[in-house]
């Protein structure tokens, strides 16, 4: 797959089908139209093409900071080299980029840049300047510019019954397993791993600490969480804490993680953690070794899960 971070980039040889979307999650609903793309193009002998847009335009229009996404970019453009794309464009997402008229939009970007012969996109796509260009003028722009128009329908979208709002709610819920059914795949937090206060391991439990540089990330909802990890090409499974750690006076929010069977240097690594099911809230208690007590409770819930899993 070819990754351009910016459409002046792209060498616009060759014939496109399109898509256009934020695609935050790639989830099951957004698989469906990729693999209309990919499938299309092939049959063709066109290039599949991706434009997708960074910053979300929401936080660069609204300023909204609240807004927080399943998958930083990097995360996006792995799962998104999975799926047998030709092409990803991530146009950087600015004010000015917003103020393209329609007919800019299309004769500059989709027909001039990304020589589109193809676009497969939503029945509720909007575009160009303050969004007031719908489907409707993209099928116009398509009679002028000599390309088709394929528009995926309600019926067809609402058949997954998948949103990344429904995907948002439920990882801010700590509902990790319907998150990854609806995702298709296990989400995800890759960070660096830092060095922390050494506490998990005076209390037989030594934790890997995840720092997330992209403070756009959805981080789930606080609580204890089984986790698997590929590190040095093995998969490693264990149990991660987000939380503050009240039993020991904790006030600020980290991300621990204790792998099973597993005593490697892993400081200022990057690694990918990927969550497969939530174990409980978290909690104050009594005293260290109260919590220590239920570390155990916990590991054993977690591989008894894992025994299950791999057994399925």
């Amino acid at each position: 797959m070819i990754i351009k971070r910016n459409l002046d980039e792209l060498d616009s040889s060759g014939l496109s089908v399109i898509t256009i979307g934020t695609f935050d999650g790639v989830h099951l609903g957004h698989k469906k139209i990729i693999e209309k793309l990919v499938s299309t193009a092939k049959a063709n002998g066109f290039n599949s093409t991706i434009l997708t847009f960074f910053p979300h335009p929401r936080m660069v229009l609204q300023q909204d900071d609240s807004l927080k996404l399943i998958n930083t970019i990097d995360e996006k453009t792995e799962i998104l080299e999975k799926l047998g794309l030709d092409q990803l464009i991530i146009q950087p997402f600015t004010k000015e980029f917003s103020r393209l008229s329609a007919m800019e939009y299309v004769r500059n970007i989709l027909v001039n840049k990304l020589n589109a012969k193809k676009i497969i996109i939503g029945y509720d796509h909007r575009f160009g300047r303050n969004r007031t260009a719908t489907i409707k003028e993209l099928k116009e722009y398509a009679a002028s510019f000599n390309f088709e128009v394929e528009e995926i329908s309600a019926e067809e979208i609402n058949e997954v019954s998948v949103s990344s709002t429904k995907i948002r709610k439920a990882l801010e819920e700590g509902d990790i397993e319907k998150a990854n059914l609806y995702l298709g795949y296990e989400f995800m937090l890759t960070g660096n791993i830092t060095k922390g206060k050494g506490l998990g391991r005076q209390i037989e439990f030594p934790t890997a600490n995840l720092n997330i540089q992209e403070n756009y990330k959805l981080i789930p909802k606080h609580g204890v969480y089984i986790v698997k990890s590929n590190i040095n090409k093995k998969t490693v499974y264990g149990m991660m804490n987000i939380g503050i750690n009240p039993t020991v006076g904790g006030t600020t929010k980290s991300i621990e993680i204790h792998f099973f069977d597993f005593d490697q240097d892993l400081y200022g690594k990057t690694i990918q953690v990927n969550m497969m099911k939530r174990l409980r809230d978290e909690k104050r208690f009594e005293s260290v070794e109260a919590l220590k007590q239920q570390l155990y409770k916990d590991k054993a819930n977690a591989l008894n899960f894992i025994e299950k899993y791999h057994a399925q």
